[in-house]
């Protein structure tokens, strides 16, 4: 369907277009008869399609006006087999194209020999080549006054460089080759002219990863080194800068490219490693950061900047299959919120916040809906999304309402798809260019009715398409049909009533964009890596040495960047999610071995490690008994206390335990955060119980006590005995009728089974008896890795 707007709203006096028309088709009379005259001649000129290719590099100025020459340059090359000759390069100047359409359909069909238009320029702004030998590449260059192309009134005419000759095959002068394009004529300055909003976008791809180092300079580490290349002069980045400078337009730029930048400016990042390991990032990439940042400073100074939400979030990824998610639009808030203060600080500038910026400015409800949703009440669309359905016969202002507050700045999809594609070779850049500058002026010539138009150009321009942009941009501000307007002024200018508000439907969203969106399964592995820091900030002494790094990180997976690189994106968000496990990790309960209780009651220690350079706190130990009929632990089943362990260090922390019967009890310790969460994995470890009862050690004693007894009435009898006898014998026989008392042999010597009276003493346990009581405290070793304060 043929856009409404390219309707003309003011065009030249018909009956001097009636009279241009009719000169152009009788000075075309004398070539027609002879081509009617040659029936070959069409057949051939046909299969000569192509035979020669054109390439336009230069073409200046880009927008002539009155007194000015026209000069154009480029190559011709020979893509035949046979060599032509009688060879020269003219210029034609076709007819003016009075809609934006029609410039498009010249545009589709630029180096189509068949069906050229218009008029040559006289032969003597001609260049002429003897022979052009197959496979071969002239170059050119013609001048020529602009009085001498016959333009007529203001408008955009189609201009072709023509390379005609003949071969041997095709002996008469034909057409062989061509380049259309467009020369945009306003001879003087518009009574009315475009306010043009230009974009300059400063963004890039994700470079920084969540790891820093463990000092106070917290060394950020980045996936590679390839931001540093593009900050270097001839980089990208930096020729965006470069050209930018001297440019009416507004800048727009993510606060994670500054942020990366400023990172690399302090000197201490670090590069990230095929095997894990990370290597320092060259001392001289710090210089060249620093140089960009300053030249980007300078750039801005006075200009507007507009702040995208951090690292660009893809907010239609977001809307379609993030949204179901929970906690995914705190993300963009967040994003949104530090996006101003990293440019503030960055460049020292106060940047506008409320603009939006979907992928390719497409829009449905749910995005909408999620762009306005952080803060943003401008949503930068597009026109080939927020179509319009109200036959205006022109392109209206950008600004429309769609309701509850929120202003749809509609870029036009012509000017802002201008600079799209290969514009590395010469002449690609050029058509570029002039097509741009023909749409620019068909648009201003629609009405005499003064508009706001804006241009959104793709997001990361190479550096050919930013050379590109800057050519059409400075031709444009020396032009005489378009003045610079700020982004936010044009969302403020009085809309168009007949422009369309209407959002398209969100079945409307084209299929290739959405194919390149974020599934759902990445806002989940999001919302699982939040649910982990927010668990371990909690115990953080200082929680921004870990909240800072990691919250920009998740920002970045969420980023624009990684459509069409989805692999690279999941390998970033599981290395973020890694990162974090193994900080986590770092605070752990050690592995404990068996311990063995020998008493009723004693205390078991439980070692609580810190391998962070914090000190970590909030932390609660609890100590579960599974069978608290024979553990208990402080007369309980499960015990808890408190735990603060210093960076670097481990701490013992002992519980008090009871037994009441023999056994092997399995313990369960967790650490727990002081809200109630697991923390960590759980350590087990068996306790068993060997008690003594006091009843049996009274029975033991007793025992004792009899055979101590029972020993000294022994004992007492014999000597009574032996002083009776000593009475009865007299002096004289007492030595030889008493027994040696060391003689085992003697009578009356041994004890009948005097062994006997203390069997079982030395008799193995049962396994019903009763174990023997010890101390309150075990005297075994600890668990590997503990410290057991007495």
């Amino acid at each position: 369907m043929a856009e409404a707007a390219d309707f003309q709203g003011t065009s030249a006096s018909p009956a001097r277009r009636w009279l241009r028309r009719a000169g152009a088709l009788l000075a075309g009379a004398p070539l027609l008869a002879g081509v009617l005259q040659l029936p070959a001649a069409g057949p051939a000129q046909a299969a000569s399609s192509g035979t020669v290719s054109v390439s336009l590099d230069s073409l200046s100025p880009s927008a002539p006006t009155d007194g000015d020459t026209l000069t154009v340059s480029g190559t011709v090359t020979n893509n035949g087999k046979q060599a032509v000759t009688d060879a020269h390069v003219g210029l034609r100047v076709g007819p003016e194209l009075t809609t934006r359409s029609e410039i498009d359909s010249v545009a589709r069909h630029s180096d189509e020999p068949q069906g050229s238009s218009g008029t040559d320029v006289d032969d003597k702004y001609e260049e002429k080549f003897d022979k052009l030998a197959p496979g071969v590449a002239e170059h050119f260059t013609l001048s020529v006054p602009v009085d001498q192309l016959d333009l007529g009134d203001d408008g955009v005419y189609e201009f072709g460089v023509t390379l005609s000759g003949q071969t041997s095959a095709q002996a008469w002068d034909q057409v062989l080759g061509i380049q259309r394009t467009f020369l945009p004529w306003q001879s003087s300055e518009a009574d009315t002219k475009t306010k043009t909003s230009f974009l300059w976008p400063l963004i890039s791809t994700v470079h920084m990863t969540a790891k820093t180092g463990a000092g106070d300079l917290q060394t950020p580490e980045f996936l590679d080194d390839d931001l540093a290349k593009d900050l270097a002069p001839g980089g990208r980045l930096a020729q965006m800068v470069d050209l930018g400078k001297d440019l009416d337009v507004t800048w727009v730029i993510d606060p994670d490219l500054l942020a990366s930048v400023d990172a690399m400016a302090a000197g201490n990042y670090r590069l990230q490693g095929a095997d894990g390991t990370s290597t320092p990032g060259p001392r001289e990439h710090q210089a060249v950061a620093k140089q960009w940042l300053a030249a980007l400073q300078k750039a801005v100074a006075g200009k507007e900047v507009v702040a995208l939400p951090f690292a660009d979030p893809d907010l239609a990824s977001l809307a379609h299959n993030g949204t179901s998610v929970t906690g995914s639009l705190s993300h963009l808030k967040d994003a949104t919120d530090v996006a101003a203060i990293t440019v503030k600080t960055v460049l020292h500038v106060t940047p506008s916040t409320d603009f939006a910026w979907p992928v390719n400015g497409a829009v449905d409800p749910s995005i909408m809906k999620v762009a306005t949703s952080a803060g943003a009440d401008r949503v930068i669309a597009r026109s080939d999304s927020l179509q319009e359905t109200g036959g205006l016969p022109y392109t209206p202002s950008a600004a429309r309402p769609v309701g509850g507050g929120t202003t749809a700045v509609v870029a036009d999809a012509r000017l802002s798809t201008a600079f799209e594609g290969d514009l590395t070779k010469a002449g690609s850049a050029t058509l570029a260019v002039q097509r741009f500058l023909a749409q620019s002026l068909a648009l201003n010539a629609q009405t005499d009715k003064q508009r706001s138009i804006v241009v959104a150009p793709q997001r990361m321009p190479t550096a050919s398409q930013a050379q590109a942009m800057a050519a059409a941009l400075k031709a444009l501000q020396g032009g005489t049909w378009s003045q610079f307007q700020d982004l936010s002024a044009a969302a403020k200018d009085k809309p168009d009533p007949g422009a369309t508000t209407r959002i398209p439907s969100t079945s409307a969203y084209p299929s290739s964009l959405r194919r390149q969106e974020l599934p759902r399964a990445v806002f989940e592995q999001i919302a699982r890596t939040q649910d982990k820091l927010d668990n371990f900030r909690v115990i953080l002494s200082d929680q921004s040495r870990v909240v800072t790094p990691f919250g920009r990180a998740i920002n970045r997976e969420m980023s624009t960047s990684w459509r069409g690189r989805g692999g690279e994106a999941d390998s970033y968000r599981g290395g973020v999610e890694a990162w974090l496990d193994e900080l986590t990790e770092q605070v752990k309960l050690i592995d404990k071995s068996e311990t063995k209780l020998s008493g009723r009651s004693a205390t078991i220690p439980v070692t609580v490690q810190n391998n962070l350079v914090q000190p970590v706190g909030h932390l609660v130990l609890r100590l579960t008994s599974s069978m608290p009929t024979r553990l208990k632990l402080d007369g309980k089943a499960y015990a808890e206390q408190r735990v603060e362990v210093s960076g670097g260090h481990s701490q013992s922390v002992k519980f008090t335990t009871s037994a009441n019967a023999n056994g092997r009890v399995t313990v369960i310790a967790q650490l727990y955060t002081e809200d109630g969460r697991e923390y960590g994995d759980p350590v087990s470890f068996d306790v068993k119980v060997t008690e003594v009862t006091p009843t049996v050690m009274l029975v033991i004693g007793g025992g004792v006590l009899l055979l101590v007894l029972a020993g000294f009435r022994m004992y007492t009898q014999r000597k009574r005995a032996a002083a009776r006898q000593a009475d009865e014998d007299g002096p004289g026989t007492a030595g030889e009728d008493m027994g040696d008392p060391g003689n085992p042999e003697a009578p009356g010597d041994r004890l009948p089974e005097e062994s006997d009276s203390t069997s079982g003493a030395d008799d193995p346990e049962q396994p019903s008896d009763p174990a023997p009581d010890t101390a309150p405290e075990s005297a075994d070793p600890s668990g590997t890795g503990e410290r057991v304060d007495r």
